[in-house]
């Protein structure tokens, strides 16, 4: 994966071109009206599951840090959840302490090593996760799709010889992330994997974890639009972003079948499909400037009926305060031993 400073550096020029247009530097803020700084960054996920229809997300329930363990542990029984299940914070990125928690003893150390509020969800189980990028313009029933990829989770595959920590560090992928993988999996290293047996070292489809992006461009047309126009006009303001979602399969999800939304992330979202997918450097770019440029005419759309840009000041001091919280959470997902 190319580091993000190559890919937006020379794209300097364009974004300064959208913002002198638009006479505010935060061209897309109101891009997205109902997420704050239409999901830039440091957006809440509360906001977003409480926009999305519920039948197209797994169950979740908010726990503040600040709630007593023995609350939390109710409230967990109370709304039915059976082990194992997923924590993440409710504002995170590159899935940093997203944990699957397979007992007690795990949510009780988790809620007792966060300082932020997070959100308890069901384990999704659907075999396939996928990302897609939707936009649709305001007054517009009908959007589009600019790229539909397949995650392939970070794992190994058992010979039945070699041990977990063997695998590992004879896999091109997972052989980068050792010291990572180590933590993770240390009850597990002197294990012997069964031949043919897959064991994922990493269940979250973030490149940031080792998955790959598989492009699945062709398999887009209209029928797989129409299932994304729906949910956009049914949670309202979802103009332009990314949802990760699992599914049974790509046949049932063109049927709007069997689909569990994870995320949708907002105009921050990387169109991911220029990762992995034997895009040149300079297809990419020209892929974001696309995407740009459909940012810059939501924005325009949605201030002219009134929904105003962020000042300057604002914007900046939002991302400020948001680049310090992300090294917080990048510190506390490096010392958390669950």
């Amino acid at each position: 994966m190319w580091p993000f400073y190559i890919i937006y550096t020379p794209l300097g020029f364009v974004w300064l071109y959208y913002a002198l247009k638009a006479r505010a530097f935060w061209f897309f803020s109101p891009v997205n009206p109902t997420i704050e700084f239409s999901g830039f960054e440091g957006e809440s996920k509360k906001e977003m599951y409480e926009q999305l229809p519920q039948k197209y997300f797994p169950k979740t329930i908010f726990v503040s840090s600040e709630e007593p363990l023995d609350n939390v542990i109710k409230s967990v029984a109370k709304a039915n959840f059976v082990y194992p299940f997923v924590v993440k914070p409710q504002v995170g990125m590159q899935a940093l302490m997203f944990r699957k928690i397979d007992n007690e003893k795990q949510l009780v150390g988790y809620h007792q090593s966060i300082t932020t509020d997070y959100i308890v969800q069901d384990f999704i189980e659907l075999p396939m996760e996928f990302s897609l990028f939707h936009i649709r313009y305001p007054g517009q029933k009908k959007g589009f799709v600019t790229g539909f990829i397949l995650k392939d989770y970070l794992a190994v595959t058992g010979d039945g010889k070699s041990t977990l920590l063997e695998l590992i560090r004879n896999d091109e992928r997972a052989k980068h992330r050792e010291e990572e993988m180590v933590k993770r999996h240390s009850k597990c290293l002197n294990c012997v994997v069964p031949k043919h047996e897959k064991f994922y070292l990493s269940i979250a489809g973030n490149h940031n974890r080792g998955a790959r992006f598989i492009n699945l461009r062709h398999e887009i047309d209209e029928r797989l639009c129409a299932v994304f126009d729906k949910i956009s006009n049914e949670a309202g303001e979802f103009y332009f972003g990314r949802y990760d979602f699992k599914c049974t399969s790509i046949e049932d999800l063109k049927a709007g079948k069997n689909i569990s939304i994870l995320e949708f992330n907002g105009v921050g979202s990387e169109p991911n499909h220029i990762y992995d997918c034997n895009l040149s450097y300079g297809k990419a770019l020209k892929e974001v400037v696309k995407h740009w440029h459909h940012l810059y005419e939501i924005g325009k759309i949605n201030n002219k009926k009134g929904v105003p840009y962020w000042g300057f000041k604002k914007g900046y001091t939002y991302l400020r305060n948001a680049k310090r919280y992300f090294k917080y959470l990048r510190q506390l997902d490096l010392e958390c031993t669950i």
